[in-house]
């Protein structure tokens, strides 16, 4: 593990490379880690393909405690050792047990997306590492009952990705992340959508490089198993967004709360509302956080 003096005026007091054989991490860090408790743990928070600067008001409002942020192993300033493969939950729950064997735990561990659905592969694999998993709107599609059509529309996304470049691949996966209700088995007889209409490229730049669009093939094809999630030793609390609505997204929380009877939760906004500016983006942060803190426990 390397670390270096952030120059930055955030309160990141240090930004942290810690090498696996199958990854380099890159990983910040909030506070001091001296100052976590038992009753305040580490807060570590993540997403994927999201990093670390997709976090950095919430990260803010959790003052109370040290807090980190990473970049996923394919994402940003983190590399992965083996360019041909693409990660899986499985994966990026290894490295996050190691941040975690780093730093010291048990954490809590706050995960968005593919992040909520890595978490939920750590609690499973290494359930000692966390005191509470929330895991928001883990796109968990193949926990819903209509799976088979979910990975059939993350293939054709990945499919025209490699075929036809950025922005076709990234249309389709607006368009697919936006469906409300179930995927039927029409959805593939539809229309492509217009990249132009998402303000994307219609022009294919050669590159396939692209996180998200590798990620089509392991996140959102996922499923934890009901009964290895139901035993695990940690609090593991299941997140949806209030104006989520019926997208996949708020569908598979929901799903895997009935199949493991674990606690599901609303919070505010829908699923970017922890945002505040990142991106361009902004949700209900203030109210967002106020949630998480409750949910934590203070």
């Amino acid at each position: 593990m390397t670390e270096s003096t952030s120059p930055t005026a955030t309160d990141v007091v240090s930004t942290r490379t810690l090498s696996t054989p199958d990854a380099e991490l890159t990983y910040d860090v909030y506070g001091d880690l001296q100052n976590a408790t038992a009753e305040r743990p580490t807060l570590l928070i993540v997403g994927t393909p999201m990093g670390a600067e997709g976090f950095v008001t919430l990260a803010h409002h959790f003052g109370d405690r040290p807090v980190i942020t990473y970049d996923p192993r394919n994402v940003g300033r983190s590399k992965r050792a083996d360019e041909s493969h693409t990660p899986t939950p499985e994966d990026h729950a290894a490295d996050l047990h190691a941040i975690i064997a780093e730093v010291g735990g048990p954490v809590d561990l706050f995960g968005n997306s593919g992040g909520a659905i890595n978490g939920l592969a750590l609690a499973i694999a290494h359930p000692q590492d966390l005191r509470v998993l929330v895991a928001h709107e883990p796109p968990a599609g193949g926990a819903v009952p209509d799976a088979e059509h979910v990975r059939a529309a993350c293939r054709a996304v990945l499919d025209s990705y490699r075929a036809s470049g950025f922005g076709l691949g990234m249309a389709k996966f607006i368009a697919l992340v936006s469906e409300q209700g179930e995927i039927g088995p029409d959805y593939l007889s539809r229309p492509d959508p217009d990249p132009a209409m998402f303000g994307l490229p219609t022009a294919d730049d050669g590159t396939r490089n692209d996180p998200l669009m590798s990620n089509m093939a392991t996140i959102p094809v996922w499923a934890p198993d009901p009964a290895a999630l139901r035993a695990a030793t940690c609090r593991v609390v299941l997140a949806v967004g209030a104006e989520s609505g019926e997208t996949l997204a708020a569908r598979a929380p929901r799903a895997i709360a009935d199949q493991t009877g674990l606690e599901l939760i609303v919070f505010p906004g829908d699923h970017g509302a922890f945002m505040g500016g990142e991106y361009g983006q902004t949700g209900k942060p203030e109210e967002f956080a106020a949630t998480l803190h409750e949910v934590l426990g203070g």
